[in-house]
Parts: structure tokens; sequence; C-alpha cells
């Protein structure tokens, strides 16, 4: 895998050897989704089901200002942090937490986002909750955005959100809801 753009930009990075629960995101979704996001510099990004850690290492080379890696599978976590160190990263936390855990101590901490990645192993995902739950908490700031990724079309219709931009890239759906 490779990060597709910004300072980190054709670097490698690992991914996890556990296909059974992580499955990275591929390179060309990563970067079509990246290009639609567009400027993310200063921002505070959320990888709530790091993996690899891709998709928030992909945020922080575009100028994001930090990033928070969550993921409770032990694998994941080993993975990310030997990519943040072979990187240099220092603008960056890994939290060994499930997700629930990790938005209770984000609410605790009166942490607020910008951007908030939901890429969980697909059969697991709580899109629903954990978008409610981030929205009740005020988990984010006006102007932010939730990104999800799934192997099906999620209803957002219970959310109130200023507008969504939905891709479909074979079997993976896309979204970004704009709030």
């Amino acid at each position: 895998m490779r990060i597709v753009s910004g300072k980190y930009r054709h670097r490698l990075i690992e991914y996890p050897e556990d296909s059974l629960h992580i499955r990275p995101t591929k390179d060309r979704i990563r970067e079509a989704l990246f290009s639609a996001l567009g400027n993310l510099n200063g921002l505070n990004v959320l990888d709530l089901y790091a993996g690899s850690g891709a998709m928030g290492i992909e945020a922080l080379s575009r100028d994001a200002l930090h990033c928070s890696f969550v993921d409770n599978n032990p694998i994941a976590i080993k993975t990310i942090k030997n990519n943040i160190n072979n990187l240099k990263i220092d603008n960056a936390e890994i939290l060994f937490l499930n997700a629930q855990e990790a938005l209770d101590k984000f609410k605790k901490e009166n942490r607020i986002f910008d951007l908030i990645i939901l890429d969980p192993p697909y059969a697991l995902g709580d899109y629903e909750g954990n978008i409610f739950y981030i929205l009740d908490n005020n988990l984010i700031n006006k102007g932010s955005r939730i990104v999800t990724e799934c192997n099906r079309e999620l209803d957002f219709s219970k959310f109130k959100y200023e507008k969504i931009k939905s891709y479909r890239y074979g079997e993976i759906f896309v979204n970004v809801l704009y709030f």
C-alpha cells in the first residue's frame, strides 16, 4: 500500500496481516475520496476503525493538523505504530480501544473533530449508532464531515446534515456527510 498524495506521497505503508478482520481501503478509492474532500489543512481527524492507519495517514499527508487513530485489534495497533514511526509522524495519537470506548473518552475530554472516518469491518459496523453518538455528544464542529465506507448502501435519512455526497466503486459505497 502507498500514500497517494501530499507530503508522504508514494511512501509505502504496512497493512495488517489479519485479512479476516482488517480490510485496507484500496489506493484508488482513497485517492478519489481525498480528492473529493479537498483541502484538509488544519483539520482535526478521527480515524475510528483505523486498521492500517492509511486513511488517517492520508489526511495527515494532506496537511491535517492531528489524527487520532482508534482500533481494538492488536495487529492493527502494531501496524499503525510501525507506519507512524516509519513516516516520523508526530501529530498523531494511537488508541487501543473499541469505537464506543474511544467515543466515550473523547466526550469526557470535550474533544471535537473536523473529519471523522468510519470504515469498520463491514459486518461489524454500527454506522448509525456511531453517527448518532457523535452528533448527540457534539464531537464534531459545524462544517465537519463524516466519511463512511461500506459494502452496501446505508440509509442516512435519520440524520440532519447539510448535504451528502455518495460514491460507488464497484461493490464499495463511500459517503461524505457534511454537517
